[in-house]
């Protein structure tokens, strides 16, 4: 959740005014898109459901304690970005915000296409050089306090974000396809791409929607063990058909399936073993190790 303020995806995100209108008014598209998709997305996603170990109250404390720390330095980075800005071209500057947000999306859909393209810090550094301008420099001693208000709402969001993932965790865990949930996210992203570079013919918020669509085709409920059950619950009567199954006649009553147990555990047991041999299964498509780049 950190990453953003690190490798100055955030910092960009704000010269380019993603969290603000042109009127200079706090957004709430802007600093919803940001919060989620920036702060959160798949990753934090991925990292709360698969690695966070703990009691929801400790993940949820953990959580916090990371909020306290990231708001502050998200405010303090929106300060500065004003005094950055006066050294920038903005028309410039602009069209690398948009295309640093495709490279995540690109990064995010596939780790293949990933290996090929420059990472985030780098293509921010390339934008700061081509759009560097002293000319207008101003030391901007007291910065605009809706944009430090914009800046602290979307990282606040990104928080709560986790913390209402790690919240109900126990329910998305299993439930939460977590390979569909990314690849809705990367094309989010790209929508948030488009909108920054002003390619998208209408003001209204489409990286949310196409978001909110993903977390709904990706939450699929009561999915586990539901196959598995249906093929247990056709067992018996599959038997019951052979010769030797008539001949034992009916189990007297408070009596014990024998046959029927042993053959559920061995089919539960069967289908651990599968499991194991596929976990975690939170990585990128294509993925040779087990473990996902981001944990």
């Amino acid at each position: 959740m950190g990453l953003p303020l690190v490798d100055g995806i955030f910092p960009a995100l704000i010269i380019a005014g993603a969290l603000t209108t042109a009127a200079g008014d706090p957004s709430v598209a802007g600093i919803l898109q940001t919060g989620l998709l920036i702060f959160g997305g798949s990753a934090t996603v991925a990292v709360i459901l698969a690695e966070m170990d703990g009691t929801r109250r400790e993940q949820l404390t953990s959580i916090l304690l990371l909020g306290a720390l990231l708001i502050p330095v998200a405010v303090a980075e929106a300060a500065v970005a004003e005094t950055i800005e006066t050294l920038l071209n903005f028309e410039v500057f602009h069209r690398f915000a948009g295309l640093v947000i495709l490279a995540v999306a690109a990064k995010t859909a596939s780790s293949k296409v990933g290996e090929y393209l420059p990472s985030p810090s780098i293509i921010i550094g390339l934008g700061l050089v081509a759009s560097f301008n002293p000319a207008g420099f101003e030391l901007i001693v007291t910065p605009d306090p809706m944009r430090l208000l914009s800046a602290g709402a979307a990282a606040g969001t990104g928080v709560g974000f986790a913390g209402a993932v790690a919240l109900f965790a126990p329910r998305l865990r299993g439930n939460v396809d977590i390979d569909l949930f990314r690849f809705g996210s990367s094309v989010a992203l790209g929508m948030l791409a488009l909108e920054v570079l002003g390619l998208m013919p209408t003001q209204a918020p489409v990286a949310l929607g196409v978001l909110g669509v993903t977390a709904l085709f990706a939450f699929d409920p009561g999915s586990d063990g539901a196959d598995l059950d249906e093929f247990v619950d056709d067992t018996p009567a599959t038997e019951s058909a052979t010769p030797d199954a008539n001949a034992n006649g009916a189990v007297a009553d408070g009596g014990d399936d024998v046959e029927t147990s042993e053959d559920y555990d061995a089919l539960v047991d069967d289908d651990d073993d599968d499991d194991d041999g596929s976990a975690p299964g939170y990585g990128y498509p294509g993925e040779e190790e087990s473990r996902a780049p981001w944990l």
